[in-house]
Parts: C-alpha cells; structure tokens; sequence
C-alpha cells in the first residue's frame, strides 16, 4: 500500500475546550494549498515509526478552519493512545505529518427533521453539522460526554433541541445513548438520520433506526469513529467486516 501523501503542519496553540476535550490549533507553510471549507472532513495523522516500516495513522476532524489554520479536538483518556499522548504532549512550534483532507460528513437537509447523536470523538463533527444548519432546522441532537464538565456550548437552530447523556464509562451495548434516543418523541414525517460514536453504540443505534423509521439512502449516515479495546487498525477490521454483514441483512 502506497503511503499517504502528507503535509508537515506547526503546533500554533492549545488550549483546553472542555475538561477532557483538548484544541490542538495546526498551521504553517504546509497549508498554503489546503483547501478552504473543510470543517468536518478528516485528516489523519502521521506517526514515524522508523525505517521502512509504515507510519502510524490516526483519523480526526477538522473542527473548524481558518485562511492559515486548523482546529483539532482530541478527546483525552488517562491511558493515552499515540495521537492523544502527542497532543498532550504538544508545544507551539512542534511539528506533525498530517494527511487530507478527506471526505466531509454532513447531515442531509432534505428530512422532515433531523436526528443526530455522537459520542465525545465525534462532538467537533456533529457540532459543524449544527453550525451549518438553516435557522428553520428542528430535531434532536443528543451527545454522550464523560461528565458534566464536558458539556459545550452550541451553536444550533432553536428548533432543535441539544440533549447530554452523562457516561463516565462507555459500554459494549451502547445503552445510553440509545436510551436517550428512544426516549424522544418522534416528529411527524421522514427524518434525517446522522450519527456517530462508539462500535457497539453504532450498531445498537442503527438497529433501532432501520427498525423505527424508513429513511431514504441519500438521508441515513450512521457510522463508528472507534471500537471499545481496539486500535485504529482493529477498529477498521471491524467495520470492514460489520458492513458486509450489514449488506448481506438488509
């Protein structure tokens, strides 16, 4: 496999945005021909690990862009990951190989309403997906968070109500963010459909959505960002395999 083409990007701040949500703000010459309006695609993230051997990879979002830099969330464990070790790590003036970007996620706007739902890794993705929405806009959004001092302030249509789910510890089932799903009235008419979070919260998720409503292709994207006791690698492995049997179900 060819490795991926990548720029070399500078550290220009941090700065906490919530107590386990860390802004790593990426600028410098390698931006000069990155293209503008990319908040919510991915990049990813380049590790060298020496000789010849492929470097490490890891996906985030772009939170929000600027002419000369990029805004980076990393959500921050006690046991630290490669990607969340570096940001943790991270001075003005370090430097990092980033990829992309890649495709942008967004919402269609074609439903009768909308239904979002993300867990912390995927809260910079659904918050673009809310700061570009017309005023008219109305839905839910719903958003687990490790504690109450995660909890942001969000720009979002007054139509659509914004619900936190506090979870300290995310399970394999997925349970509390589709309670909380479950739990809301359903509107009248077709919604459009946008969540992601966790391995086992996407499938328990897109179950009850396939089961509840029937929306359209072109306004269903349900997707993992990562897979509880799994690396990136793993958690690719097991999305790869999730999606055919998920075709060969349907």
């Amino acid at each position: 496999m060819a490795k991926p083409q990548a720029r070399e990007l500078q550290v220009k701040k941090r700065s906490w945005v919530t107590k386990n949500m860390l802004r790593i703000t990426l600028g410098g010459d390698g931006l000069e021909d990155f293209p503008q309006g990319q908040e919510s695609a991915y990049i990813k993230l380049l590790f060298p690990q020496g000789g010849d051997a492929r470097p490490l990879m890891r996906t985030y979002t772009i939170r929000s862009q600027r002419s000369e830099e990029i805004d980076v969330d990393f959500v921050m464990h006690e046991e630290h990951g490669p990607a969340s070790a570096w940001a943790s790590e991270a001075e003005p003036g370090d430097r990092i190989l980033v990829a992309g970007p890649g495709a942008r996620k967004l919402i269609s706007q074609d439903g009768d309403w909308l239904l979002l739902a993300a867990d912390m890794t995927a809260l910079p993705a659904l918050t673009v997906n809310l700061e570009q929405l017309p005023d008219d806009a109305r839905g839910y959004a719903v958003i687990e968070v490790r504690e109450k001092a995660d909890i942001q302030t969000l720009k979002h249509p007054p139509g659509l109500e914004v619900h936190w789910v506090i979870n300290p510890k995310p399970c394999l089932e997925g349970r509390p963010l589709l309670e909380k799903v479950q739990s809301l009235a359903v509107m009248p008419g077709t919604p459009s459909v946008w969540a992601a979070c966790e391995f086992g919260s996407m499938r328990a998720l897109r179950q009850y959505f396939r089961r509840v409503f029937d929306v359209p292709k072109a306004q269903f994207y349900v997707s993992s960002y990562w897979k509880i006791g799994q690396t990136e690698d793993g958690h690719k492995k097991a999305k790869q395999s999730d999606s055919q049997e998920s075709a060969a179900s349907r």
